[in-house]
């Protein structure tokens, strides 16, 4: 199993036991919404409402979504002018941290993270934003959205953020 720590911070964000495709210079890890009950063991089963089951929940079970909760993120908020200089400093810091090859690397590193901060300040109203379980300032955040059909959340993360380790 991989898991996806924060280069910055170590917090592990996520791990190959979700979806995870490389999509240009991010990351997307698809999730879902499960029932988890205080004490209990995680309901990962069927749909209750594909069943026609009722909506209701008993008593001491929330709806979480399933990367947050495995992984312990923690929901944080920007407006688009924080996210922006947060961004501009992040990404100048995880160049420092990144050794790249030569120059052409650090251009070619440089023109995808342009790239993916363009979509993202163009859609920024459709994102949620989670950071790893230390709550440090300094690391990657995680910008969760869903899929067209509205309902199916996903996860996007900078591929230059993170680094694997193997357990």
């Amino acid at each position: 199993m991989l898991i996806y720590q924060d280069i910055i911070t170590g917090d592990e964000l996520f791990s190959d036991a979700f979806d995870v495709k490389e999509v240009g210079g991010v990351y997307e890890i698809d999730c879902a919404m499960i029932q988890v009950k205080e004490g209990a063991d995680v309901d990962i089963g069927a749909n209750a409402s594909a069943e026609e089951a009722g909506e209701d929940l008993e008593d001491g079970v929330s709806i979480v979504n399933n990367v947050v909760y495995s992984f312990r993120l923690q929901s944080t908020s920007f407006d688009k002018k924080g996210y922006t200089t947060y961004i501009k400093g992040y990404l100048k810091q995880l160049k420092g941290e990144k050794k790249f090859a030569d120059e052409a690397e650090t251009k070619a590193y440089e023109a995808e993270m342009t790239t993916e901060v363009k979509k993202v300040l163009g859609n920024f109203k459709d994102y949620e934003f989670y950071v790893g379980e230390s709550m440090n300032p300094e690391g990657a955040v995680m910008l969760l959205n869903y899929r067209e059909d509205g309902v199916t959340p996903f996860f996007t993360v900078f591929k230059h953020a993170v680094k694997t380790m193997k357990v």
